[in-house]
């Protein structure tokens, strides 16, 4: 009898066992990858004149590449704010990088943590020190640093020798061979710093990037004529604010004794807190390569003019720049041959996207900030072999707002109501029919501050980009995506577009009513920048 009991009661546990490893088979792992500040354009899956990246090309030829990707708000603390919980900005409460983010905001990790998933976050954050619905995690504090860096852990803060790019894939392989549990689908969060300013990459890159010439953007020289003040303001110039140390590598001594222009003291300073972080051994080798580059540069200054000055810092910064993306692509082929070589690509959701896009030169221009395309559109890859046909594309209109809906939906779990993306389940699957955006939303509020992009609001389809910049003017700005793809020219006043204003107009203030946006919240938010004193006084 005992032993009948206890037959039955094996044969009971043995099967909950079983189907629990079952049902945990069937919900998808999730690995999140995401980049800071990496440009669609230096993705060779999308444009191959820059950077080959055979890593990060693999999730295109193995899942989805989307062309129509974009943010909510191009800004990095405001988007992965998105990201986290599936809403705007003026919802979420984190409109830039400085306004603190509401923890009472639920993210969809504690979601999947509630509902059986184990979660796990290494990388870059860049905000809060302790994120929710994690089981473990390292990460940056704040921006972060190249070499050498600190990190914020569950169980203390510590440093790690090397770069890290390197240093989060580590942290990463190790989590994923010793510490996931097997019995459980996992989400995992993947974040690199790169390719963030000040880009100072590996030496194995820098070596080999340093020697390159890249070609250059057709705007390069842009004069901002065909578009309006907040263009033509705007203090993102590679020659007038690029500045010479952090950003191109010009030792501080040197370039003061040159007489270079610097944008501000800044950049001297960053040089010498980032090159302070080198251990001997990194100083030398960074010297062997950099050195040789300061002299070119000492005989080749006192007789450039402004295009030749123009030209050597586009050069210096796609060197570094890139070189910071080609860590990136390596390191994630590692995670992707570890998925590979211990069965789990099958079953595993693979996303590579950024926080947003960037300016590579296009426009005179570095960072992002703007409605256009270059800081708008990110990229975004996804690999999930049980659901997606590899090699697909899609054009859809979708936004970082759809991924915790998206990553909920894939693990069967009901999202919120409050969350105001879509899921991408109908076009992962190839079932474009269910598909219902047409229209992308965006809301930019950092102003001012840095790189002085105005604050504005505004509806991006497939054809066509209208744009409302105000506070300090009352601009408007419309832009056909197909016959003028580099926005180039406003033609908001243009007769021939006046039915597609019409048009668009209306559609823009239908999108703000549905994403629960308005005239109060820009003032809100407009007030909350006086009360810091950002803003002086009344406009």
């Amino acid at each position: 009898m005992r032993l009948l009991l206890f037959f039955t009661v094996f044969m009971l546990s043995f099967s909950a066992c079983q189907q629990a490893a079952e049902e945990a088979e069937e919900r998808p792992n999730i690995i999140f990858i995401m980049s800071d500040d990496h440009a669609y354009q230096a993705i060779s899956a999308y444009d191959e004149r820059l950077i080959s990246t055979p890593n990060i090309d693999r999730l295109a030829r193995e899942g989805m590449l989307f062309t129509n990707a974009s943010v909510t708000n191009s800004i990095c603390a405001p988007s992965r704010a998105t990201i986290l919980t599936g809403k705007h900005a003026h919802i979420h409460g984190k409109i830039d990088n400085v306004f603190p983010f509401d923890t009472t905001n639920i993210t969809f990790p504690q979601i999947l943590h509630d509902n059986g998933y184990q979660t796990a976050m290494f990388g870059k954050l860049h905000f809060g020190n302790n994120p929710k619905g994690f089981d473990e995690f390292k990460i940056l504090p704040g921006q972060g640093d190249y070499y050498n860096p600190d990190f914020i852990t569950s169980e203390g803060d510590t440093s790690i020798q090397g770069y890290v790019t390197d240093i989060i894939t580590d942290m990463t392989l190790d989590w994923l061979g010793n510490r996931r549990e097997e019995d459980k689908p996992f989400m995992l969060f993947y974040l690199h710093k790169a390719s963030h300013r000040e880009w100072f990459p590996a030496p194995r890159h820098y070596k080999e990037f340093t020697k390159r010439t890249f070609p250059e953007p057709a705007t390069l020289f842009d004069d901002y004529k065909g578009r309006g003040t907040a263009a033509k303001e705007a203090e993102m110039n590679l020659l007038e604010h690029m500045t010479i140390s952090a950003d191109n590598k010009i030792y501080p001594e040197l370039a003061k004794e040159l007489g270079v222009e610097e944008p501000s003291e800044w950049g001297y300073r960053v040089f010498k807190s980032k090159y302070s972080r080198f251990t001997e051994e990194q100083k030398q080798e960074w010297d062997a390569v950099y050195g040789p580059i300061n002299e070119e540069f000492a005989e080749l200054y006192p007789t450039m003019d402004d295009s030749t000055f123009m030209r050597w810092k586009y050069q210096r910064y796609m060197q570094d720049y890139l070189a910071c993306v080609a860590a990136v692509d390596e390191n994630v082929g590692r995670v992707l041959d570890y998925l590979d070589e211990n069965g789990l690509s099958d079953n595993t959701i693979v996303v590579y996207t950024s926080d947003q896009g960037f300016y590579l030169g296009e426009h005179g221009w570095f960072d992002k900030r703007f409605i256009y395309d270059e800081s708008f559109l990110t990229p975004l890859l996804v690999k999930w072999p049980k659901k997606i046909k590899p090699g697909s594309v899609s054009n859809a209109m979708v936004q970082n707002l759809d991924f915790a809906q998206t990553f909920l939906e894939a693990a069967g779990v009901e999202a919120p109501e409050d969350m105001q993306g879509e899921s991408l389940m109908p076009l992962l699957q190839g079932d474009n029919r269910q598909w219902g955006r047409d229209a992308a939303y965006y809301h930019y509020y950092e102003y001012p501050g840095a790189h002085m992009v105005k604050r504005h609001y505004g509806i991006v389809t497939e054809d066509y980009k209208l744009a409302h910049f105000y506070y300090d003017i009352d601009e408007w700005e419309l832009y056909d995506r197909k016959k003028d793809p580099r926005e180039l020219n406003n033609v908001y006043n243009d007769p021939a577009y006046a039915k597609v204003v019409q048009e668009l107009t209306q559609k823009l203030y239908e999108l703000r009513e549905q994403y629960k946006d308005s005239e109060e919240l820009d003032q809100k938010y407009i007030e909350l920048y006086r009360e810091r004193g950002i803003i002086k006084e009344k406009q």
